[in-house]
């Protein structure tokens, strides 16, 4: 069998389009679905909506501040609503889902932005972010969150 430069050239190119194709089709459905309740996590911060933020977490939440303070579901909730301050921008960059079983773990580098209500102080925060998400029946929802300063 003869092969030649141009099959040869054509077949690398063929398996280095289903290489790149592969990562794109790995993304299963769940991850999906989690990556939806993330973005959703995301745009109950910025517009501190009550309701929003208490539906996508777990009634045992765990929710750990930069700062090592640490926080349940309610407390999280009315400390994140309480209008002392207002995110102007946060961007989840970089993120990472993987989901184990009925969990889903997701990491990414938060950027974003607050103003302080009490005298319009902005204030920038870089960090690392490490969810847990838990799915029971059809439901997925935080479970826990850890941040640490970059």
């Amino acid at each position: 069998m003869t092969i030649n430069r141009r099959d040869l050239a054509l077949s690398t190119f063929a398996i280095s389009a289903l290489a790149l194709a592969t990562p794109a089709l790995a993304v299963s459905a769940e991850e999906d679905t989690v990556a939806k309740k993330v973005e959703a996590f995301r745009l109950a911060q910025i517009a501190a909506d009550p309701k929003a933020l208490g539906a996508l977490c777990w009634d045992d939440l765990s929710y750990s501040h930069s700062s090592g303070k640490v926080e349940d579901k309610a407390t999280f909730v009315t400390n994140a609503t309480d209008g002392k301050s207002k995110f102007l921008s946060i961007e989840y960059k970089d993120p990472t889902i993987k989901v184990v079983g009925p969990a889903a773990i997701v990491r990414f580098h938060w950027i974003a932005e607050q103003e302080m209500a009490a005298d319009g102080k902005k204030v920038p925060t870089n960090l690392h972010i490490l969810m847990n998400w838990q799915k029971q029946g059809d439901e997925w929802k935080l479970l826990s969150r850890a941040a640490t300063k970059l």
